[in-house]
């Protein structure tokens, strides 16, 4: 799949109000090697739920940091289960153990968390990505979350070319609680980046 900015506009404003399996079974039909990446962090059940019930095959790329909280490899290995996810494991090179040792989890001003950033985020996702070569590329990104997200929409295209798809793109908590209620899905809100710390800042996926 190859599109133009131009291109992606035009789907943009026809997608700004559509339901999302809507925007879901478009991307699926003009994808041939389409993805989904996870953290299982808070509402990332919406987008497992709404893909995986269309197409449970693609492959769901979960690059685990090794330092998530119980809760949330509890939440994970529920909705693996649950939802019958394709999963996909990638994992630091380096064991959480050896780098707690090295350097424990540095502070954002420490010339550290830009190495280990890369060591517990950065190279297990371009490894997955390398691997499974997309041209789809599933993810919860939301407006509001950070200001780079804001400057983003339903469909996006990322450094190298693949197109984002973001089928939540503008939906609230709010509304995200009445799709979770409306489906019995479970929601996890105990939940720990290590490489953003704070909430509202970027990763290195995404920019």
């Amino acid at each position: 799949m190859a599109f133009i900015l131009k291109e992606i506009e035009t789907l943009n404003r026809s997608f700004s109000k559509a339901d999302p399996k809507e925007i879901i079974s478009w991307a699926l039909s003009n994808a041939s090697a389409p993805v989904i990446t996870t953290n299982f962090r808070p509402y990332e059940v919406a987008i497992l739920h709404a893909v995986s019930d269309l197409s449970n095959e693609i492959p769901v790329i979960w690059c685990d940091t090794g330092y998530n909280t119980p809760n949330t490899y509890k939440h994970a290995v529920e909705l693996i289960s649950r939802l019958g996810l394709n999963i996909k494991l990638y994992v630091p090179q380096q064991t959480a153990a050896y780098r707690d040792a090295v350097m424990g989890i540095p502070s954002i001003d420490d010339s550290l968390h830009k190495t280990f950033t890369e060591q517990v985020k950065l190279e297990p996702f371009r490894r997955a990505m390398k691997e499974h070569q997309p041209d789809v590329w599933f993810t919860n990104l939301r407006k509001g979350q950070t200001a780079h997200r804001d400057s983003l929409d339903v469909l996006s295209l990322s450094g190298d070319g693949v197109l984002k798809v973001s089928p939540f793109y503008y939906w609230t908590d709010t509304e995200l609680d009445a799709y979770l209620k409306e489906f019995d899905l479970p929601n996890e809100h105990k939940y720990f980046d290590p490489t953003k710390v704070l909430e509202n800042r970027e990763c290195g996926l995404h920019t």
